[in-house]
């Protein structure tokens, strides 16, 4: 496997330098609105790209490739089902968000709520983002800077990664992180589309030349699945089957009713919910760029499974069975990788060292560095935002705004230590970073999910309900980690994490309705502000009427959802 050449190090270290120092130059930090929502000054295309750089971050990028490489493209799910969710995001919980003026997610559930459902959500939310976004965005930095300077050890690689990215982001705000975005966004398309063209090139055919190769090595049992047979795991047994979207019922990672049911339920949580994603959107100057903006991200996310998820594909064809001892990647017991099928999270940095020229290589090594400083950039100030706005400014009002904006920053600092504190244990959880990264979301979302989609559309649901729903569901979420770690219920275990995800829907929507039922009824202004009614749907379609065609969201809307239906129903 060759390494980096002297101008692919250049290329990097230029990059990376430029990037703290653009990233530097576009701050705002006058005042706490600056700072934390770049002064709601975003225009869509700024938000469109920023929203699907954040998402498609480093541990993304990587997850995807590795589960293409183990599940084929059925990992696809995840991204074109984002556009369904987006548009229901724009029609119906945008409004709501933007109009009420709120910093954060939390915020917003105490308009609806109270305080107690505010500081779980907050809480919940601050803890994923360390776990979940921070940390893997900065184990996939370290996975491939190990393999460039394996005499560099790994604590030293995350904490210097987590220095650079939040280098820009305390000083800058989210300004500073969605303009650096945009410029990451760029780049990691199109690096990803050199891999992709490099990787066709290496199997030497197009397309249909690749389907042929892939159904020979299918036939002829060419393809290394380890031990996914002796295991009764579900593998394809033709090309059709590896670029199919719908799973039968066996499938470990997304049987057919995991894609009616968990994957709308996670993504909803989020796109919708998540402060991570939606602060970008709480940045838009007015409701309209902030719908086009979703939108926007959401055709931007249909490409994926050509330049993404297709490379992690296709080298089921080029290095499955490629000896990758020589990398000297430890194991989680101590033992050296020795192929994909061992170490699949390995996918992408092989097939970036195998199949890229000196120079190009550098380019999409610095991409990837982009994209985990994107992520973890991007967690660290929606983190400090949750921290400064739902904790400390409730504990002390009389903060200035300058003050808030201090607070912020050192509670960055303080993330950036247990963000990186928490890479080690990544890999002992899952031997899948993409299955680590669901697995987390499956447990900790639909409790919230149930309280925001009740919350619109009930009118009855109170403050009491979603209160002891969040914990009812917290709790069980947290019973079923333990019954898998100490084997406390064997039949909930064998359960699949998207059904167990479903399950925690189900006990939170129950608890919630039964707790509201037998209480008192929720606050009449709270109600009246912020659940949705009919009469919103028709002054909203009078408004439209005077935009042309191409901006009235809903036209573009369906223009999208006809685009996605085509591109779906090709691999379905």
């Amino acid at each position: 496997m060759s390494g980096l050449q002297t101008l692919d190090i250049v290329v990097i270290l230029v990059y990376l330098v430029g990037i703290i120092i653009y990233g530097i130059s576009k701050s705002k930090r006058s005042s706490s609105e600056d700072y934390f929502l770049g002064g709601r000054t975003m225009t869509w295309p700024i938000v469109g790209i920023a929203l699907f750089s954040a998402n498609i971050s480093s541990s993304t990028l990587v997850g995807l490739a590795s589960d293409g490489f183990q599940t084929n493209v059925n990992v696809y799910n995840y991204e074109w089902y984002a556009v369904v969710i987006l548009i229901f995001f724009s029609i119906f919980f945008l409004p709501f968000y933007l109009k009420s003026g709120v910093y954060t997610m939390p915020e917003f559930m105490q308009r609806r709520y109270d305080k107690r459902s505010r500081y779980y959500f907050s809480l919940i939310t601050i803890v994923g983002n360390v776990l979940v976004d921070t940390a893997a965005g900065l184990y996939v930095g370290s996975i491939v800077l190990k393999l460039l300077f394996p005499d560099v050890d790994s604590t030293y690689i995350i904490i210097g990664l987590a220095v650079a990215a939040a280098a820009y982001t305390i000083p800058g705000g989210l300004n500073s992180v969605i303009q650096t975005e945009v410029i990451q966004a760029v780049l990691l398309i199109i690096g990803s589309c050199f891999l992709t063209y490099f990787a066709f090139d290496e199997l030497g055919g197009g397309w249909s030349g690749m389907m042929s190769k892939l159904d020979a090595a299918l036939a002829s049992g060419d393809v290394n699945f380890g031990d996914r047979a002796a295991e009764g795991k579900y593998i394809p047994s033709n090309s059709g089957e590896v670029f199919s979207l719908v799973r039968p019922n066996n499938d470990e990672f997304m049987p057919w009713w995991g894609l009616l049911t968990g994957v709308p339920l996670l993504g909803f949580y989020f796109w919708a919910n998540n402060q991570f994603m939606v602060q970008r959107v709480l940045g838009a100057k007015d409701l309209n760029h902030g719908r086009w903006g979703a939108l926007f991200a959401g055709l931007l996310k249909l490409p994926v499974i050509f330049i993404m998820v297709v490379p992690g594909v296709l080298a089921l064809l080029l290095f499955s069975s490629l000896d990758i001892s020589n990398l000297n990647y430890p194991l989680p017991d101590g033992n050296m990788c020795e192929n994909l099928v061992d170490c699949p999270n390995l996918t992408y940095p092989v097939l970036l060292f195998q199949l890229l020229p000196t120079g190009i290589l550098g380019l999409v090594v610095a991409g990837l560095l982009a994209a985990m400083m994107s992520s973890v950039s991007a967690t660290f100030n929606s983190a400090s935002t949750l921290i400064t706005m739902d904790f400390v400014k409730q504990l002390r009002p009389e903060m200035t705004s300058k003050q808030l904006v201090r607070a912020g920053q050192i509670a960055t600092l303080i993330l950036v230590v247990l963000a990186s504190a928490w890479v080690p244990f990544i890999e002992r959880v899952s031997d899948s970073l993409w299955g680590y990264l669901q697995l987390v979301i499956a447990f900790t979302s639909p409790p919230v999910v149930s309280a925001f989609i009740l919350g619109l559309f009930w009118k009855r649901a109170n403050a009491t309900g979603a209160f002891v729903s969040l914990l009812i569901g917290g709790a069980a979420a947290v019973f079923m980690i333990l019954s898998a770690s100490y084997d406390i219920s064997p039949y909930i275990n064998e359960f699949h994490f998207l059904a167990k995800a479903n399950l925690l829907f189900v006990i939170s929507v129950i608890t919630h309705v039964v707790v509201s039922l037998a209480t008192g009824q929720p606050d009449a202004q709270k109600v009246a502000e912020y659940t949705y009614k009919k009469e919103m749907f028709t002054e909203e379609t009078e408004e439209l009427k005077a935009l042309p065609w191409y901006k009235n969201y809903r036209y573009l809307a369906v223009i999208l959802l006809v685009v996605t239906s085509i591109i779906v129903g090709y691999f379905w």
